[in-house]
């Protein structure tokens, strides 16, 4: 096997294991990540919209 496969396996076993055992902390996480990855974009949005206006 080579690494990247074991990398990527234990990657998936982590995430498993976390949904598993504590479910209401892996959902804030999501949904901290959706909040980060929505800030985001909007100034992106503002940048653009600024560079045309």
């Amino acid at each position: 096997m080579n690494v990247k496969k074991v990398v990527t396996l234990a990657a998936v076993a982590l995430v498993l294991f976390l949904l598993i055992t504590q479910p209401n902390e892996s959902a804030e996480a999501v949904r901290t990540a959706v909040g980060w990855l929505q800030s985001g974009a909007e100034s992106i949005i503002t940048f653009v919209r600024s560079l045309f206006a």
